[in-house]
């Protein structure tokens, strides 16, 4: 079967490029699709997750204002589409354009469009009246044009309340590995993965990090993440007088074995779409504190099971929650191990045969 995804680029280090990684090299080498990715300007770029060498990437030159934008990127799909036939089309575009697909296409593929983030991203934080003007006409036409998609995947069931959409069907994210060693958790470290900017909430991270450091001065915090210089993060730390616990480093792509490496996993986010850090901390047995923010945490998370569940933006609690972990080696160990076992219900061979299946319904 050949199999079309659409996205702007892979070669960052996000998650929705980690995950095509997963999702299309799995096709290509487990399941032998024949899988083709659409991206833009991507100049033969370096790629940070790893792709199978079986993929074919086609690469499509989208410049100048918002018309030639558009029209550029939609005559390059449709000459890709004309040349290689695909027998499914998957878009994996979180921005408007690709909501046109369907309409914009000549011929008739079985389309589908796959969601990665949360409606809440388009609103951003204390959006002003003409953003929250914007965005709701934004999201009107969102749904109208969701309808045209042969199938609307979502992430999580909370995903599903925020569309409303009949076409639409949950497939999580599969896991990026499943070492078969377990975080020995005897380490003095906290770790937190994401981009440093105002999403991942890691200034709220900070605030209940004052607290764990007055408590627990050897305790260390570490946050691996692309640095956006208007969160101000390093200058908050210094402000709480927490800098000597706190390490700022850039995007890991060895970050499983900086997970080995932890003993609690600390998810601070505002708002997310899944939350593959989250699947992926647990995986290597580490539990995990998480806001109860949308979307994600509360379909991974079992809530004092295999890691805590807080009030979204309740600090305090968060605090509290790192320091019971750190206080309770056993609830530490014991919340550890239910999280390697609970999240293999994330497995790619658990996960991609849903696609596979779904692939196979749309074409027969």
């Amino acid at each position: 079967m050949k199999l079309l995804y659409i996205t702007n680029a892979i070669n960052g280090a996000g998650g929705l490029e980690r995950v095509l990684s997963i999702k299309a090299s799995y096709l290509a080498d487990i399941l032998n699709y024949e899988v083709h990715i659409i991206v833009l300007n991507h100049k033969d770029g370096p790629l940070f997750y790893e792709f199978s060498s079986k993929i074919i990437l086609h690469d499509i030159a989208v410049f100048g204002n918002p018309f030639q934008n558009l029209q550029k990127y939609t005559s390059g799909i449709v000459t890709v589409i004309n040349t290689i036939k695909p027998d499914v089309i998957s878009v994996c575009d979180d921005g408007l354009k690709g909501f046109f697909l369907p309409m914009l296409l000549l011929k008739r593929i079985p389309i589908i469009y796959e969601r990665h983030v949360s409606k809440v991203i388009e609103l951003g934080v204390n959006p002003s009246f003409y953003k929250k003007t914007i965005t709701s006409f934004k999201f009107l036409t969102m749904n109208y044009l969701g309808k045209k998609f042969d199938r609307f995947i979502l992430l999580t069931e909370d995903n599903i309340t925020e569309w409303n959409l009949k076409n639409s069907q949950v497939i999580p994210n599969p896991l990026a590995f499943y070492p078969n060693n377990s975080a020995v958790l005897d380490n003095k470290k906290v770790i937190a993965v994401g981009k440093q900017g105002i999403q991942k909430g890691y200034d709220r991270l900070l605030q209940s990090w004052k607290i764990v450091h007055d408590n627990y001065p050897d305790w260390q915090l570490t946050i691996y993440g692309k640095h956006e210089a208007e969160s101000n993060l390093q200058q908050l730390a210094q402000q709480l007088q927490i800098e000597k616990s706190v390490l700022f480093l850039e995007p890991e792509k060895n970050i499983e074995a900086k997970f080995l490496e932890s003993s609690i996993f600390a998810f601070s986010s505002r708002f997310e779409g899944f939350g593959m850090v989250l699947i992926e901390a647990m995986a290597c047995g580490v539990p995990c504190v998480s806001f109860n923010c949308p979307c994600g945490p509360n379909s991974i998370i079992k809530d004092n099971e295999d890691g805590f569940l807080v009030a979204n933006g309740d600090t305090d609690a968060f605090a509290d929650k790192l320091l019971e972990l750190i206080e309770n080696d056993e609830k530490r160990k014991l919340m550890g191990s239910a999280a390697k076992e609970n999240v293999k219900r994330y497995l790619p061979e658990t996960i991609m045969p849903l696609w596979d299946e779904l692939f196979k319904e749309l074409t027969s």
